[in-house]
């Protein structure tokens, strides 16, 4: 008990009775088999926040990947089955509910007489859903609230709390400008590993690393040629990476100027730095070996390297020649794992963007900290640290060796490398000029490695501010 009022004094009746059902009904489950005669199905908009209560419940019970969920082929059936306004709906409500759900919940269970049953996993969800779109979008208050009560009203797990639904969701619009500043200010956004991370990590930013990566990010584009030009077309700005951001993009990137012609293409501007820290490029053999989607195997063709892509992924391999093809760069491919390539010729060249726990790129994939974990973290620190010692075999003489990755521990960055410097001691760090980087010195370590994390690039319209947490160092035979 936490003391507080219950949502609507009509509600107090049979609250107890309720609960003890809720938990045999909700042990069941929150699969796909609850399909019920008494659902409104027919209702608009009714299918999209079932959907989105569905998924956001396969995030954060299951863990599975958002990105594979929505995928528009392959994702859940129930989002594929969606029409497109729906779809895009579904994205918003669960992008918005991933970057608040500490936020979301505090502010439900406040106004709770008692906590939820602990098996009532299905009525939480429900609500998240329909306390996302009265606090974080711009939906109506009366339709988020209607629509959740006709989705319990539909589910005999949560039929009988229609009317909690309803009362707590209203009062939650009624309190929202009151409440939620508190909520915010006070309340970390992500699980308390994840933010114990980030505070172990970086005591003096926490916050503002925690509030940047609960906020929309903007859209940045690694364009071929004159970026100030682009900026201007394209309403954006230009950032120090070279990089031009959109803050407040207007309709699909598909659809902007320059687009079809492969004028740009779509990278975050921290994803940019690591294709960038090579010294030399045109002419050389360069191989990017975990290289899908493709936009550093993009940077690296575009400045004249002769480039070998290699990915693991038929699927993933294939989007990246589809992208290389729009923005008409070719390069040779290879399918196969970065850590069994042979080249016996080696290259001059060699960037290893590793698979890690994607920490720096919560701003654009929030359900990271409910589908990762610490375990993740050290299980990944050690596929990286087998591919950076593939990888030095593969460098010719004279060439250089560039590993990063998008993750924000030192784990899988400073420490992983600092252990492989240790045991190659043929090797070292070849630090990076901060003269090539105005802007951006403060991103640049004491040994001379990349570091950014999404605090950085301040700017008076918070809009365009932050950078994704990505680390990056350049290493050379001595």
């Amino acid at each position: 008990m936490n003391g507080k009022r219950p949502a609507d004094s009509r509600n107090r009746g049979g609250q107890s009775r309720n609960r003890s059902r809720a938990s045999r009904a909700s042990s069941q489950g929150t699969g796909d088999q609850h399909q019920d005669s008494h659902a409104e199905d027919g209702k608009p908009g009714l299918a999209a926040r079932k959907a989105a209560a569905r998924l956001l419940a396969t995030v954060t019970e299951s863990g599975a990947s958002l990105d594979g969920l929505l995928d528009p082929v392959g994702g859940n059936p129930a989002f594929t089955g969606l029409g497109p306004q729906d779809r895009l709906l579904v994205r918003a409500i669960l992008l918005s509910a991933l970057r608040h759900l500490r936020v979301i919940d505090a502010f439900i269970d406040e106004l709770l007489a008692s906590p939820l049953p602990d098996g009532a996993k299905a009525l939480r969800q429900l609500l998240r859903v329909g306390a996302t779109q009265i606090l974080f979008l711009d939906v109506p208050d009366h339709a988020a609230v209607d629509l959740a009560v006709s989705l319990a009203d539909g589910d005999p797990r949560n039929r009988r709390f229609a009317g909690l639904v309803n009362a707590l969701l209203r009062r939650i619009g009624r309190e929202k400008e009151s409440r939620l500043p508190d909520l915010l200010a006070g309340t970390p956004p992500f699980p308390d590993w994840f933010v114990s991370r980030i505070q172990e990590a970086y005591p003096e930013h926490r916050d503002p690393i925690l509030r940047m990566l609960a906020a929309p990010p903007a859209i940045d584009l690694t364009v071929k040629s004159d970026p100030d030009l682009w900026a201007e077309r394209l309403g954006g700005i230009v950032l120090p990476t070279g990089t031009v951001r959109i803050a407040r993009p207007q309709g699909p990137v598909t659809a902007f100027e320059g687009f079809e012609e492969g004028a740009w293409w779509v990278q975050d501007a921290a994803a940019s730095i690591p294709a960038q820290l090579f010294s030399r490029l045109e002419g050389l053999d360069i191989v990017d070996l975990c290289a899908a989607p493709g936009g550093k195997t993009a940077q690296l063709a575009h400045a004249g390297a002769r480039v070998t892509a290699c990915d693991q992924s038929a699927n993933r391999l294939e989007r990246l020649r589809a992208n290389l093809a729009r923005l008409g760069l070719d390069v040779a491919t290879q399918l196969t794992r970065a850590q069994d390539l042979i080249a016996p010729e080696g290259f001059d060249g060699v960037l290893v963007d590793a698979p890690c726990s994607s920490t720096g790129t919560v701003r654009r994939h929030p359900d990271i900290p409910y589908t990762k974990g610490p375990d993740d973290i050290v299980r990944l620190a050690r596929v990286q640290r087998t591919l950076l010692d593939h990888a030095a075999g593969l460098v010719r003489p004279g060439g250089e060796l560039v590993f990063s990755n998008c993750s924000l521990d030192p784990l899988e960055g400073e420490t992983m490398v600092a252990g492989f410097l240790a045991d190659h001691p043929a090797w070292q760090i070849r630090p990076v000029d901060p003269g090539r980087w105005p802007g951006l010195e403060g991103a640049i370590t004491d040994l001379g490695e990349i570091r950014t994390h999404p605090a950085m690039l301040a700017h008076e319209d918070p809009a365009q501010a932050g950078l994704d947490g990505f680390y990056a160092v350049i290493l050379t035979r001595r």
